[in-house]
């Protein structure tokens, strides 16, 4: 049952109320070296989307909105973004705003949204986190349903927008995910920016079910919308270069992208992940152009030669074989997709043989993400569930509205076990979920996760370690190459094991994940040594480095520890 046949088999019943969702077996003892806790309310995090419905069953309203972890201060601790919609014209009820929660260090937060100058109303969908003026503050670029919106961090704790000076104003559309990177390594952040369909509130289509009421239509009810690519002229201000690139594409459906350096090469590739439309794979030409290569290198398509619902996508090297792979969340009978890298460019979907296909076979899949939760030195996946239509379980009784999240522990490299049941029972609670990141808010070394829902709260997860594992984390600071370091690649070498990471914006679904790297030793002390690639070709090495460590490494002067994580 794919996203059409399913909103057609609610005929009849569109206005009956879904039935009650049943509540999971008790709780097990966690037989793993982790767990994730629930600590929303503790920390201080209060947050309510809002998607704007009101019965008008416009489109944006089943897409949620994503999150953020970024150290918008600077002060060497991750603070929160919460992306949020607002009412549609004439059914406005209140004002909502994103949020900004600033980090006290204490494993509490603090909001200071309007402090911050973030206290505009728009009707957010996504956020990409890069310092696209290389001034060492993190900038956001905030995408919505009509105008997205630039907001230029002063580095007094504040924002100021600058979309209108940036040339980035008088266009609309419905955005979803985005990603800084700089596609031609001229040291500056350019922005990828997907769309969605051509829809707005004006020219919304009218999908029935019985032919009487209103119903949320599928995307074939929508043309499509190709995606943008600005690059930045490095004076405040971008240039549209969407057609120039090769990226121009009206049949695209996009709600994520990745960034991932597909050939192996030292430029940096996209793959994108489109919904009812072939997914694609923009390979970096190295002239300013691209090329999707998505149908050759077996992306493109699922393994009976069908175009899936795509939303949330993420690369890794899960296999730590020095070559990234690629998760896709899909439709729910649509399974997640994984594929795995294979000789001359290509990819193999192993979702099934992997043990995480038919787990995921009744959820749909939005955010997706590759972490090493349990720092065993493997990249694990987690993926953010819920359906699009609270009428749901009236269809199909094994399938829900709010749905738990998916965690996948990696058993070695081509193999994962689903372990959602395992790691808390606040993880596993069923929720409207869609934006996933992580990062190490607590500075303990682990990677901690942060969840969106739509129409509903936001969910910190702290990552608590059990078996005593450590990590050793870098953070890239580029002098030649752009300042984040976006782009860059780290590989670590320790007892004969390698394992590789790349420094990136965008991923998962409308939501941005720390920038640092962090990477699972086990029970090790020390590492042999770390290579760093910057995003411009430049290449260090590090040797003996202490495990249970952070380590700043700044481009062409070295490395030295952190205090802390």
């Amino acid at each position: 049952m794919n996203r059409r046949s399913f909103l057609l088999g609610l005929a009849g019943l569109a206005s009956a109320s879904a039935l009650p969702l049943e509540l999971f077996s008790a709780p097990q003892t966690s037989p793993l070296g982790f767990r994730l806790a629930d600590v929303t309310g503790a920390a201080g995090i209060r947050f309510q989307h809002n998607s704007g419905a009101y019965g008008g069953k416009f489109l944006p309203e089943t897409l949620g909105a994503g999150c953020a972890f970024l150290d918008y201060d600077q002060d060497g601790w991750l603070d929160i973004l919460l992306i949020n919609g607002m009412d549609w014209p004439g059914h406005k009820r209140g004002r909502t705003t994103l949020k900004l929660y600033r980090n006290n260090r204490n494993g509490t937060f603090t909001d200071v949204t309007r402090k911050a100058g973030l206290d505009a109303e728009m009707y957010g969908m996504g956020v990409a986190v890069g310092d696209y003026n290389n001034d060492g503050f993190p900038d956001l670029l905030i995408t919505c349903v009509g105008q997205n919106r630039l907001f230029k961090n002063t580095g007094q704790g504040s924002f100021v927008d600058v979309t209108q000076s940036s040339g980035l104003a008088g266009r609309q559309a419905l955005s979803t995910s985005a990603l800084w990177f700089d596609f031609d390594r001229d040291g500056l952040l350019d922005l990828f920016v997907c769309n969605y369909v051509k829809w707005s509130p004006n020219h919304d289509v009218f999908c029935s079910l019985d032919g009487k009421h209103k119903s949320y239509c599928t995307p074939e009810a929508y043309r499509g919308e190709t995606c943008w690519l600005f690059h930045n002229r490095g004076n405040g201000t971008f240039e549209d270069v969407t057609a120039s690139s090769g990226i121009f594409d009206s049949s695209s459906k996009s709600l994520g992208v990745a960034l991932f350096d597909y050939d192996q090469d030292g430029w940096p590739d996209l793959v994108v992940a489109n919904d009812t439309q072939p997914n694609k794979l923009y390979r970096n030409r190295h002239n300013g152009a691209f090329q999707d290569v998505a149908v050759e290198a077996g992306i493109a398509f699922s393994a009976d030669g069908k175009a899936r619902a795509g939303m949330g996508v993420d690369a890794g090297d899960f296999d730590n074989s020095g070559v990234p792979g690629v998760a896709i969340t899909n439709f729910d009978n649509e399974m997640i997709g994984l594929y795995r890298a294979q000789a001359k460019g290509g990819y193999e979907d192993i979702a099934t043989k992997s043990g995480v296909g038919l787990p995921s076979k009744t959820t749909l899949g939005f955010g997706c993400l590759f972490f090493d939760a349990d720092l065993d030195g493997n990249l694990d996946l987690a993926a953010a569930n819920g359906h699009i239509d609270d009428t749901v379980r009236n269809i199909r009784g094994n399938v829900g509205y709010a749905q738990p999240p998916q965690f996948f522990l990696n058993t070695g490299g081509r193999t994962f076990r689903d372990v959602s049941s395992e790691i808390g029972d606040d993880f596993r609670q069923p929720k409207v979920g869609r934006g996933l990141a992580y990062g190490d808010f607590d500075r303990d070394g682990d990677l901690d996760l942060l969840m969106t829902t739509n129409q509903g709260p936001a969910f910190l997860y702290r990552n608590d370690q059990l078996a005593g594992h450590r990590s050793i984390r870098f953070r890239l600071v580029g002098t030649q190459s752009n300042r984040d370091a976006i782009g860059g690649v780290v590989r670590i070498y320790h007892s004969g094991a390698t394992q590789s990471r790349l420094v990136k914006s965008g991923s998962s679904y409308l939501s941005q994940s720390e920038l640092p790297l962090t990477f699972g030793v086990g029970q090790r002390d020390r590492i042999d040594r770390v290579v760093i690639q910057w995003p411009n070709g430049r290449t260090e090495e590090y040797r003996n480095l202490a495990a249970g460590r952070a380590y700043k490494c700044v481009e062409g002067e070295g490395i030295s520890s952190e205090s802390g994580f």
